[in-house]
């Protein structure tokens, strides 16, 4: 999926992407007061607000609710797009199960005994490989991880996936998502979100392109997005966006491409940036 390379420009803000973990989210995974009343008051000005995620919609629903959010979300990474109000479905990247296997095939070579779980309808499944409960929290995916079950590599690999994740019981995240990127292999997009596991969407699929999707939609310009985000799957938003913003605790990737850098998530650093917006 390609993107327009149009300049970014001073145009007013008529929609408000935000990342979630680690961006609106404070310290303890919840939204403050402030940040709370700094999405109202953007919303009471006629501003769209949009979370952008890598989360399942199971792990959106709760912050949805916390931050007022009832138009369109992004989940996996920009792979599919749901409107948490009416439960429309704007669109879903899918990668084919041929991609996975090929993937999968080459990167076990390289690392044995990763496992692997698919992310499927709607962001409402998820499959994972024997062994993967075992490593897994309820942070991670926000699914218990004795209600994940386990099926054959072959089960998970078989049908496309919205996002395709990996993991190792001891093998540092980074040394995978290398290890991937050194395959050389076309038909899929590979990121990481500050998570303990790579994740892997269908090709050319990030967040900036579904971001520009959902903008369609609404008629919005890129020149009159504000996006915000910390981790590596929010650069190519932060890219995009008329005016993208890295929060102060950003990987230093991420601070160094972003139009600003803002104070912490754990210092409100969304709802500060919000708030001068507004005051014009």
């Amino acid at each position: 999926m390609s993107l327009p390379s149009d300049q970014h420009s001073a145009a007013p803000v008529r929609l408000i992407a935000t990342d979630l973990d680690g961006t609106l989210l404070d310290a303890s995974g919840r939204v403050s007061a402030r940040t709370r009343a700094a999405l109202d008051a953007a919303r009471d000005a006629g501003i769209a607000t949009i979370p952008v995620t890598a989360r399942q919609p199971i792990g959106l629903r709760p912050i949805a609710a916390e931050a007022g959010f009832d138009d369109w979300a992004l989940c996996g990474n920009g792979a599919y797009g749901v409107h948490l109000t009416t439960g429309e479905h704007l669109f879903a990247e899918e990668i084919p199960a041929r991609v996975q296997r090929e993937l999968a095939e080459a990167l076990l070579a390289s690392i044995p005994d990763l496992v692997f779980a698919s992310v499927r309808d709607a962001g409402e499944g998820f499959v994972a490989q024997h062994g993967y409960a075992s490593l897994a929290q309820l942070s991670d995916h926000k699914r218990h991880p004795e209600s994940m079950g386990g099926v054959p590599l072959a089960d998970v690999l078989g049908a496309p996936s919205l996002k395709l994740v990996i993991r190792h019981a001891s093998v540092p995240i980074e040394e995978i998502f290398a290890a991937l990127q050194r395959l050389g292999l076309t038909g899929f997009e590979a990121t990481l979100s500050g998570a303990p596991f790579v994740e892997v969407m269908a090709q050319g699929v990030t967040k900036a392109t579904g971001l520009a999707q959902v903008c369609t939609r609404l008629g919005v310009e890129r020149s009159e997005v504000l996006a915000f985000g910390d981790a590596l799957n929010d650069l190519e938003m932060l890219q995009w966006a008329g005016r993208g913003v890295a929060m102060g605790n950003a990987i230093d990737v991420v601070r160094a491409t972003a139009d600003e850098v803002a104070a912490s998530n754990a210092d409100d650093g969304v709802a500060q940036v919000i708030e001068r917006v507004l005051a014009g």
